[in-house]
């Protein structure tokens, strides 16, 4: 209520964010979602950090590209001296402006997908199958059992 800008980019990033809360977005492309001037998305972005309502992890060295984390910390792995290295999962938001082979993408062909199955679904064989792999015995590891074959006629 206090800052409708601030508010508006919030909703942005929960709109882009993915299921562990982050989102990794250049500032550019950020600021094109909210509609706005890259001064303004930065001023939104220092009220919701300094009111905790995201954290803000920079990606490379210039900045202009972050992890955006809503509602909570990040998770630190290792001892307090490994605290610079963040883990964590995020939807990551790219405009066709910043790629360097924009004018191509339109042409790409779409990328195979591997099928998914949901919790309790149960993948059912089809096909003519392949017949099981077998290997001979090696040399001094033979099954020390008795066997016996349906061909003995005295079974």
């Amino acid at each position: 209520m206090e800052n409708p800008r601030a508010a508006s980019v919030m909703m942005t990033l929960v709109h882009h964010m993915g299921r562990n809360n982050a989102v990794v977005v250049s500032q550019k492309t950020l600021a094109e979602l909210c509609a706005c001037s890259r001064a303004t998305l930065q001023r939104a972005l220092d009220t919701l950090r300094s009111g905790n309502w995201i954290d803000v992890r920079q990606i490379g060295p210039t900045g202009t590209a972050n992890a955006y984390i809503v509602n909570r910390r990040v998770a630190w792995s290792g001892a307090r001296a490994g605290q610079r290295y963040a883990l964590f999962d995020a939807a990551v938001v790219v405009s066709a402006t910043e790629q360097p082979d924009a004018e191509t993408l339109d042409d790409l062909l779409p990328l195979e997908s591997i099928p998914a199955m949901f919790k309790g679904e149960r993948q059912l064989p089809t096909g003519p199958g392949m017949p099981p792999p077998s290997q001979p015995s090696l040399d001094g590891l033979e099954a020390d059992l008795p066997a016996t074959s349906r061909d003995d006629p005295a079974q």
